[in-house]
């Protein structure tokens, strides 16, 4: 199971780095949640780009084992989350990841990987 999820994860950072995410951080919640395994959270300067992180996820997705099951707040292009199952991913706006804060609300977990765009 650890070589999927450690699959799926790079498969997220790879499709978000292609569209210049910025701040990408992703957080292992694992023995901290009973939803995910995982947080990515990165950001984009506008309500395009967010979307188009978020495009881009779902296209390397397509096709493959992983699915994703939901999809919020697209259309607004302020935050928008992806349920991969083992692995959330949340695409802020700049201005909103800076007001929602959630490497502060989660901030005694380990940060697994951190890009700096």
């Amino acid at each position: 199971m650890k070589e999927p999820l450690n699959a799926l994860r790079q498969l997220v950072l790879t499709a978000a780095e292609d569209k210049q995410a910025i701040d990408l951080v992703t957080l292992d919640l694992r023995g901290r949640s009973d939803l995910t395994d995982f947080f990515v959270i990165c950001s984009g300067n506008s309500r395009s780009q967010v979307q188009a992180i978020a495009d881009s996820i779902q296209e390397k997705t397509y096709g493959t084992e992983f699915k994703v099951s939901a999809v919020e707040g697209y259309q607004s292009g302020n935050w928008v989350i992806l349920d991969l199952g083992d692995i959330f991913v949340h695409i802020f706006h700049k201005d909103a990841r800076t007001h929602y804060d959630l490497e502060r609300l989660w901030g005694d977990v380990t940060v697994k990987e951190t890009v700096e765009s």
